[in-house]
């Protein structure tokens, strides 16, 4: 397999470093990490899909303004998934499967870009989504990003475990090297996506954690306005911190085995892209 690493969105919250560690400016700069996965016999797989052309078309119909407005999000259509897939060489059909880390507008804006393609997901996260409780979950869960899917397989936790979490195994349609783990706490159904492959297992975090020295090190450190995002959109703090807390062990105890990386931190994607080239 091989695995692409995409920006799917560009979101420049005001701040700057007190949101991304790095940018000198007013604005911070946070990403979209989706992975687009070359299978030998699956076709295309995506993992996330992060901003669709209709969020660009009409964001303000689409998206809450509350999170507009707050994430500061800049709507191209350069950064859609389905522009990157046609920019490899691909077209949309192409892509026959999405996985999905949850179901937040950031995440899930592109699937009707992919009409064709079954939508893998967990099904405590569905139904999170399909009767929201609260102003967060209202706001970020958006029907019309995903009304029209025709295909969806729904999954609960079982099987043997991966690392000592919980593991969704044989996906189905998927070749066995692509794993849904379960990583409740950002929402009551949110999962990391883990991918086998010849040096080792990636594993795309979703928003379990925001910030690249969350995990790695034995002490947390995240600037102190992903902290407060994070807080704002935690659906369990307490599911979130142990999570967060396992995958940081995780990333120590199994450093050459496993590489983690979460969906927003745009230094963790430029590592990954510079390695591809």
């Amino acid at each position: 397999m091989r695995v692409h690493h995409l920006d799917c969105g560009c979101m420049c919250p005001w701040g700057g470093a007190l949101f991304d560690g790095f940018s000198k400016g007013l604005r911070g700069h946070l990403v979209c990490h989706c992975l687009l996965v070359e299978t030998d016999r699956h076709g295309l797989v995506l993992i996330d899909t992060g901003f669709g052309e209709r969020d660009v078309h009409a964001p303000y119909k689409r998206l809450s303004s509350f999170f507009i407005k707050l994430n500061n999000i800049q709507f191209d259509r350069r950064y859609t998934a389905v522009e990157q897939v046609r920019k490899l060489g691909f077209q949309p059909q192409d892509v026959r499967h999405i996985v999905l880390t949850h179901l937040d507008f950031d995440h899930a804006g592109g699937l009707e870009d992919f009409p064709g393609a079954t939508v893998h997901v967990l099904q405590r996260e569905i139904e999170a989504a399909k009767l929201p409780h609260g102003f967060i979950a209202k706001n970020r869960y958006r029907l019309h990003q995903w009304d029209q899917v025709k295909q969806w397989q729904f999954y609960k936790p079982h099987g043997e475990q991966w690392y000592g979490f919980s593991a969704v195994r044989d996906l189905e349609g998927l070749p066995p090297e692509i794993l849904l783990i379960p990583l409740a706490g950002h929402t009551w159904g949110h999962a990391g996506v883990a991918i086998q492959g010849p040096r080792g297992w990636l594993l795309h975090a979703g928003d379990a954690y925001f910030y690249r020295e969350e995990v790695g090190q034995q002490k947390r450190a995240c600037p102190p306005g992903l902290r407060f995002y994070q807080t704002l959109m935690e659906a369990s703090r307490d599911l979130r911190m142990r999570n967060q807390q396992r995958l940081r062990e995780l990333s120590v105890l199994h450093a050459g085995e496993v590489e983690l990386f979460c969906s927003h931190d745009a230094k963790e994607l430029e590592r990954y892209q510079n390695l591809n080239r």
